[in-house]
């Protein structure tokens, strides 16, 4: 469908197969389940004002995003990014602003070909029909989300706001007194605030962040977006709405907006653009107020597949031949954000069988799995690891999950557990594997319970992942070749590596992150070096003469495959 003809006998029931048809791809590809499906259906029949895809994106039970990916696929028709279009509108055109704002489409080039017309719902052919009468001339469809369509229409016909701008303005001016709880819940509560807030966690899904960051300083309220591991700046409200944007989030997460000089802890479960989120919430005081950094948990998106994660087969098959062993420890170690939780959480539904009993102590739950015991940890209550440990031994488990190491009541439990016959699998807070095995030995553990119990220590980092579609190979240079030794991880010649590309869809050409890794597995001459309380790095070689690929060099080898770039290997890994 690329022009928009009169409307023909037949064509009410072609609008409808076509709606049809992308309700069926957006099932199909698991962005809308069917039962939301079946709701819209009915809600839409009860009253059928406007098309049933509208009234799904209104609802919330698909992203725009995926909608309007759909919708290019079915049409054949190319998806416009509104920072793809012209500084200013086709000229000459006598469109009403209102009318283009009601039915949410924008006219954005005239071509040889018609007038270029931006719409988010080509189910509705009424806008289409209109625009081609009033212009004179044949329309061409172009897809777009509509909220980016929105900002287009206030940019070209407005006086410039974005979705952001029109909410602040009917916010209320007046700045909340810090001590008026009141009014402060009042505030909140108002429909712009709402909306505001609503606005910052759709905008972070759409994006596919893991984190939101709320920071007030003394003349401005930053909000920053992690994606991929990486922090970017994003629009944010004026510093005016602090104290209510704040309170709102904490209203949300079930905390106590009168206490300002505490830091807080708390979770949001709600539906945004089609995704079930479980969000962890966290505030502290600063000096301008309460900073609130929010984890997204897509619990839909997760998958706990270890080819997913990084893994490769002869790797995975290492991991798996240490992890089905039926007692001693398996360690994950890492910084924070390096995917730790996930790989635990992998391995834990690889063994998790009717006749294993499983039993995990987290501080948080971060996602539940069928069939494993999980304890969340309430210091609060007296309820910590050590406490939880010395009760969940009692259990009769087959494997005990610690959330993490974090003292040395935590390892002589784990370690105890281990000697009599269970599976342990925890993380620890370092940088490489052997740095495990140094880390124990500082808490104080002894080094011949350390060599009998621990099988195995993974260490990883997260790199950001070549967007396949978008990735553009390059012959690499001779001295990057003898830099980085990349003869040693291809027999391809020429050796060739990639750099990111860019679309409409992903203007930074990484999407999603892979692990790098190296897994050190304890064999009798580790375990003599552990008694002999040597360093991380006499470790560390021991294991790279007995076949360990470090991070670095998993990094490269992953580098050269196309997976990702040399820069990101060595962003998180420094070496080299």
């Amino acid at each position: 469908m690329s022009a928009v003809a009169k409307p023909a006998p037949g064509e009410g029931a072609a609008e409808s197969n076509r709606e049809a048809a992308v309700c069926d791809l957006l099932v199909a590809r698991g962005r809308l389940k069917d039962s939301d499906l079946a709701r819209a259906r009915r809600l839409h029949e009860e009253s059928p004002e406007g098309t049933l895809t509208a009234l799904m994106a209104r609802l919330g039970l698909v992203s725009e995003r995926d909608l309007a990916e759909a919708w290019s696929e079915l049409l054949a028709t190319p998806l416009l990014a509104a920072r793809e279009a012209p500084e200013l509108p086709p000229a000459e055109l006598e469109l009403s602003a209102r009318f283009l704002k009601l039915h949410h489409v924008v006219p954005v080039r005239d071509g040889d070909d018609g007038l270029a017309l931006l719409v988010s719902d080509p189910a509705d052919t009424y806008p289409l029909q209109a625009v081609e009468l009033a212009a004179g001339r044949p329309v061409t469809l172009r897809i777009g989300l509509r909220s980016e369509i929105d900002d287009l229409i206030e940019r070209y016909y407005g006086s410039g706001r974005s979705a952001m701008g029109t909410i602040v303005e009917n916010l209320d001016g007046g700045a909340a007194v810090e001590d008026d709880v009141e009014h402060l819940r009042d505030l909140a509560s108002e429909a712009p605030v709402i909306r505001l807030v609503n606005l910052i966690l759709q905008r972070a899904v759409e994006q596919r962040a893991s984190d939101v960051h709320i920071e007030p300083f003394e003349n401005r309220l930053k909000v920053r977006y992690r994606i991929d591991g990486v922090l970017h700046e994003v629009e944010a409200p004026p510093s005016s709405s602090t104290a209510a944007v704040i309170s709102r989030v904490k209203i949300m997460a079930k905390l106590n907006i009168a206490e300002r000089r505490l830091p807080q802890d708390g979770r949001i479960q709600l539906r945004v653009q089609g995704k079930e989120l479980d969000l962890r919430v966290s505030t502290v005081p600063t000096s301008f107020g309460e900073s609130v950094v929010m984890r997204i948990l897509d619990r839909e998106s997760v998958v706990f597949d270890f080819s997913t994660l990084g893994f490769t087969s002869s790797f995975q098959q290492r991991f798996v031949d240490v992890l089905e062993r039926p007692h001693g420890i398996l360690l994950v170690t890492g910084p924070t954000g390096s995917g730790k939780t996930t790989t635990l959480y992998t391995a834990l539904s690889k063994i998790n069988t009717p006749d294993v009993k499983i039993i995990t102590v987290e501080d948080p739950v971060e996602y539940q799995i069928e069939g494993i015991n999980q304890i969340q940890v309430k210091p609060q209550i007296g309820l910590d690891f050590s406490g939880a440990l010395r009760s969940i031994v009692r259990q009769d488990p087959d494997v005990i999950m610690i959330g993490e190491m974090r003292d040395l009541e935590t390892c002589r439990i784990a370690i105890q557990s281990a000697l009599t016959g269970h599976l342990v699998l925890s993380t620890l807070h370092t940088n490489s594997a052997a740095g495990g095995i140094t880390r124990l030995l500082d808490m104080g553990v002894e080094d011949y319970l350390l060599g009998s119990t621990v099988n195995g220590i993974l260490a990883q980092r997260l790199v950001r992942r070549l967007d396949p579609e978008t990735a553009t190979p390059y012959e690499a240079m001779p001295e990057v070749i003898e830099q980085f030794e990349l003869h040693k991880y291809t027999d391809e010649r020429p050796i060739r590596l990639w750099k990111p590309g860019s679309s409409t869809a992903n203007p930074t050409g990484y999407r999603g992150r892979r692990a790098i890794m190296e897994f050190l597995v304890m064999t009798d001459p580790l375990r003599r070096l552990v008694m002999q309380r040597a360093d991380a790095g006499v470790i560390e070689r021991q294991a790279r003469a007995e076949g360990m690929r470090t991070m670095y060099e998993d990094g490269i080898a992953k580098a050269v495959a196309g997976i990702t770039t040399i820069e990101e290997v060595l962003r998180v890994t420094q070496e080299g």
